[in-house]
């Protein structure tokens, strides 16, 4: 294996999340997409969401979205697109709900992203749904 390979991981982990959370990828939402924590918020599954995007994490996107709104073509849908679009950043406008011991959720973003060389932003506001007592994604209004 190259050096450059076996650095990549480890600076990946102390490298500042994706998710804006000014915390450290390997204490944020790596455990997450790792399988070794849930999300105990709706906030924190949009983040690890949001993060799983940046890395390219189809399974956990897959996971992570509510079997009622889940499409049976969801993971091909995602591979077939996921390289298309480079995140950038990620701003959170507002949170209602969400909590630790709250059953629903919703958590209004935005997005940016850059598609073909061109910046655009994503401004939604994702729904949010507790399933056999994990967050999951629900759906989300642009």
């Amino acid at each position: 294996m190259s050096e450059v390979k076996k650095r990549i991981p480890g600076q990946r982990e102390s490298s500042l999340c994706p998710c804006k959370s000014e915390l450290n990828y390997g204490i944020c939402c790596q455990p997450f997409h790792h399988g070794k924590a849930k999300p105990e918020t709706a906030l924190q599954l949009m983040r690890s969401r949001y993060s799983a995007y940046f890395f390219r994490k189809v399974d956990y996107l897959v996971e992570t979205t509510h079997p009622d709104t889940r499409s049976p073509n969801l993971k091909k849908e995602l591979e077939e697109t996921i390289h298309q679009v480079n995140w950038s950043f990620l701003t959170i406008v507002s949170v209602s709900r969400g909590g630790k011991d709250d059953k629903t959720g919703k958590v209004e973003f935005i997005a940016e992203y850059f598609q073909g060389g061109e910046p655009f932003e994503l401004h939604e506001t994702s729904r949010f749904k507790r399933h056999k007592g994990a967050w999951k994604y629900l759906d989300g209004k642009s």
